[in-house]
């Protein structure tokens, strides 16, 4: 089994008498992380999998009387997919403040409802932890590191959902799948779209502009829809944990971009699913474009895992000088430049070492993102 790095970070935080909340989109392996917890506490503890229509129906406006006869004697509870829960804000409360058990875990697939139900009841009471794909430290340490750098181009093409990972040779169905169905489950369970195909062709037209600064305006355009639908269903998106977004980065010099965004997505795989292109390397036009999204979702895995609260942005001139990704972090800047050929010649933008004396600066190629990936 491939051990997650966030196993590590919820085993040093237990019975400290906070709930443990795993949030990340679905199929990414949260359940197997507390199925494997769980072995922990199997004498004592009862997991209730809210995908089951029945446990879903047992928790949802439930009331004390109901959730003791549920819980039973086991005082640490796994609540998996809590998202599918009617009014589940109020069963952890309960749970919490009337039932007190020594640990309770809950995970959840999207941030829509469960993120707003859980806020207010367990204010102070709760660490919250994102799960993502698989990173290369991950894989590194599960397969070795020379191995995992002999399957960096099959990274780029298939991602690292755990499910592409155990199954070598059935890739594009695992991930046709992934991207038609499970990730999109709870979207449409929730939100009602009354036009599902616009919502496609919105992640088509993300997908295509990896890389590049997204205009609200210009993508509604192109999808026959209207600036204020694409913001809602981008925030939808982000809160589904499909897709990300970096702000430009801007300390008021006038000739700075500061209103501007780029968006990405969390798996490479999931964004050729979209695209229905599984090309290999030496045959794709876009190969920055899958570095770039490649590279910059490594970090977001990096900083994730080591608790690192960095702020993320891009940065671009007015005359078209940029920086490819930065992160803050304890008023350090580090900017990035992300190239996919260690051999070509790579010169930071003078204006922004001008601008940010104090910024350290780094290129990112295929031979030494183990450096910045932890590996």
């Amino acid at each position: 089994m491939i051990h997650r790095s966030l196993e590590d970070i919820i085993k040093k935080n237990l019975f400290l008498g906070k709930a443990i909340i795993v949030l990340g989109p679905r199929q990414v392996g949260k359940s197997t992380l507390f199925h494997q917890i769980n072995k922990l506490f199997e004498s004592h503890s009862i997991f209730l999998d809210c995908d089951n229509i029945d446990i879903k129906s047992a928790l949802s406006n439930a009331n004390i009387t109901q959730l003791k006869r549920i819980l039973g004697n086991n005082d640490v509870i796994f609540i998996d997919e809590a998202q599918r829960v009617k009014n589940i804000g109020l069963t952890l409360k309960i749970i919490i403040d009337q039932i007190k058990p020594k640990q309770l875990f809950v995970s959840g697939s999207s941030s829509f409802e469960l993120t707003n139900e859980i806020n207010e009841p367990l204010t102070g009471r709760k660490f919250e932890y994102l799960m993502l794909p698989l990173s290369l430290k991950e894989l590194s340490d599960y397969l070795g590191f020379l191995e995992e750098r002999r399957n960096l181009e099959y990274r780029l093409i298939y991602g690292t959902y755990p499910d592409v990972i155990n199954n070598f040779g059935n890739e594009v169905e695992i991930l046709n799948n992934l991207a038609n169905s499970y990730l999109f489950k709870d979207i449409f369970n929730i939100h009602r779209f009354k036009n599902p195909e616009i919502i496609e062709m919105l992640l088509e037209s993300l997908a295509l502009q990896v890389g590049s600064e997204v205009s609200y305006n210009e993508l509604a355009q192109t999808i026959g829809s209207n600036s204020h639908t694409v913001k809602k269903y981008i925030q939808i998106l982000e809160r589904a944990f499909i897709i990300f977004k970096l702000r430009s980065f801007s300390k008021n010099a006038r000739n700075e971009i500061k209103k501007s965004r780029k968006i990405y997505f969390y798996d490479n795989g999931i964004r050729n699913a979209i695209l229905g292109n599984f090309s290999l390397i030496n045959n794709r036009t876009d190969i920055g474009s899958l570095w770039e999204n490649f590279v910059i979702s490594e970090r977001i895995k990096y900083l994730n895992n080591n608790k690192i609260y960095a702020k993320k942005y891009f940065w671009r001139t007015k005359q078209k000088q940029e920086i490819d990704y930065i992160e803050e972090f304890n008023g350090q800047l580090n900017a990035f430049e992300i190239k996919w050929n260690p051999n070509k010649k790579v010169k930071i933008s003078k204006t922004f070492t001008s601008n940010y004396p104090d910024a350290t600066t780094h290129i990112i190629n295929r031979e030494n993102i183990w450096d910045y990936v932890g590996v």
